[in-house]
Parts: structure tokens; C-alpha cells; sequence
């Protein structure tokens, strides 16, 4: 039982001095993680500035040069060449494409992962296929997905699904299996039997399990996008990556890298957040 006092829910009873106190030592920590999560990124940059800096035949521009460049994609004004102001056009493309194959690849993942999770027939007819496929690595699709699905949108579309399916699916039958046998015996004694324990006993003792799934296939779209928009699509981030590559423009694509890091980094933190606010009777979530 927590004896503690929880940040943000301090009683109306502390005097103010201690909730003011509590409050600083609160913020104090939340500065010093912060610190700590730029020590190694300005140590990157310092390591990058000092080996780029004063060299004008490097393949590899310094940091003033990105960051003029970034400035330069999203708003325009310093080059005006061809590039110039379309960041946000290009990140909203490959936005709808991640989000999008990422939802159609959970939509089908979740619920296949639970039949083969806990019915023993889906379990024999599809697994053995699904983990033949599985190590088949995204970029080997790319020739049958232009087949299939002809230059455009819907083959970076397929291959994004394709790399969120998996992990989505792994995950999702391992929390399944997972589920402590007891669970269904005390739902059987209250009445829950059949598909019903589906939804109150296989779903909430899975979710854990299902949430790091999640987070793993957003993470793995986000991955595929550069090899998703090879395809022959005119917008997204990989489609100016491999346009600046082929002009031999590396502050572009650099730029276009550290757009994707920073999308994934923030689809990763709804996520968890999302997953804290769901899971917060779970204690390995938190």
C-alpha cells in the first residue's frame, strides 16, 4: 500500500510551503531528465560540427548547413529552389500513410492474434504460415508490391502495413497465451464463458502485451516509410529522401531523416501515453 504523496494529487490539507516544495523538487526532476536526454545529442552535434566544420569538399555538410536547410524545407526563403517550403507537404503525406497503414495493420492483427492466441484450430490452419512469412524482410516485397499494386500511394501503403502487421501480431498472441489459466476458471465460476471471455478476461490480461505490439509497429511503419516511398510517389518524407539523394543534395536527406526521428518520437510518446492512461492498474506500466 503507497504511503506516498503522488505529484499533481497533493491533499487540500498540506500547508502551501510543502506543496510548493513538492511541486519544485517535482519540476527539479523533470529539468534534470531532461538534461540528461541532451547530453548525448549535443555531444553527437559537438563530434559532428568539429569533424564537418571548415572542410567545403565534405560529402557531409555541418550542422549550420542542416539547420539552414530545415529552416529553408518548412518555411522557404533561403534557397527558394524547388525544395523550398515543402516540408509540411511532404511530412502529411507520409503522416497519412504511417497512420494509415498502421491502422489497417492492427485492425487485421489484433483480432487475427487473439483467434490464433487462444483457439488451437486458427493456431495449426495459420501460424505456420504467418512465421514462414514473417522473416521476410520488407524491402523483398517491394518488386511483387509494384506488381500488385501498380507506381503510387497504395504499394507505400501495403509495404507500411506489412511492416506494422508482424510485431502487432507477435505480440498480441504472446499476451493471449500468456493469460494466466486461473483467469478463466474464476470467470467460468462468475458466469463468463465462451466468446465473452474474449472481451473481459483474454483483452484486459493481454493489452499489456498488445500495447508494446503497438508501439513496435508504429515504430517499424515509420522505418519502412523511406522503402514504402520508393515506389514512385511524387510526396513524403522518402520520397524527397531518394530525389535529394539522386541530386546529391546529403543536407536534404539529412534533414528528411531527422524529420522522421522526430515523427516517430512523437508517435511513440501518444502511444505510451495513451497506453499509461489505459493500462494504469497494470504495475509494468507506468
Amino acid at each position: 500500500m503507497s504511503t506516498g504523496i503522488e505529484a499533481g494529487a497533493l491533499p487540500a490539507t498540506m500547508p502551501a510551503p510543502a506543496r510548493k516544495a513538492d511541486r519544485a523538487g517535482v519540476g527539479l526532476a523533470r529539468l534534470r531528465r531532461l538534461a540528461l536526454a541532451c547530453v548525448v545529442p549535443a555531444a553527437l552535434v559537438a563530434v559532428w560540427q568539429f569533424t564537418t566544420a571548415g572542410r567545403p569538399y565534405s560529402l557531409i555538410p555541418p550542422p549550420a548547413e542542416v539547420w539552414a536547410e530545415l529552416r529553408d524545407l518548412a518555411v522557404g526563403g533561403v534557397n527558394d529552389d524547388a525544395f523550398s517550403g515543402t516540408l509540411w507537404t511532404h511530412l502529411a503525406a507520409s503522416l497519412g500513410r504511417v497512420y494509415g497503414g498502421f491502422a489497417l495493420a492492427a485492425a487485421a492483427a489484433l483480432p487475427l492474434g487473439l483467434l490464433i492466441g487462444r483457439v488451437p484450430l486458427i493456431r495449426a490452419l495459420l501460424d505456420p504460415v504467418l512465421q514462414v512469412l514473417r522473416p521476410v524482410p520488407v524491402t523483398a516485397w517491394l518488386p511483387l508490391a509494384m506488381i500488385l499494386f501498380g507506381l503510387g500511394p497504395r504499394s507505400a501503403f501495403f509495404l507500411v502495413f506489412l511492416g506494422a502487421f508482424y510485431p502487432i501480431l507477435v505480440n498480441t498472441v504472446f499476451g493471449v497465451r500468456s493469460v494466466e489459466p486461473r483467469l478463466f476458471e474464476a470467470a467460468a465460476m462468475l458466469g463468463c464463458t465462451g466468446a465473452a471471455q474474449f472481451l473481459r478476461v483474454v483483452l484486459p490480461a493481454a493489452l499489456p502485451s498488445i500495447f508494446t505490439g503497438l508501439r513496435l509497429g508504429l515504430g517499424f511503419a515509420w522505418v519502412v516509410i523511406v522503402v514504402g516511398e520508393m515506389t514512385g510517389v511524387q510526396t513524403g518524407l522518402g520520397a524527397i529522401i531518394m530525389e535529394a539523394r539522386q541530386l546529391s543534395r546529403t543536407e536534404i536527406v539529412i534533414c528528411g531523416m531527422a524529420v522522421i526521428g522526430v515523427a516517430g518520437f512523437v508517435s511513440d510518446w501518444l502511444v505510451m501515453l495513451l497506453g499509461r492512461r489505459l493500462l494504469a492498474w497494470s504495475p509494468n506500466h507506468g
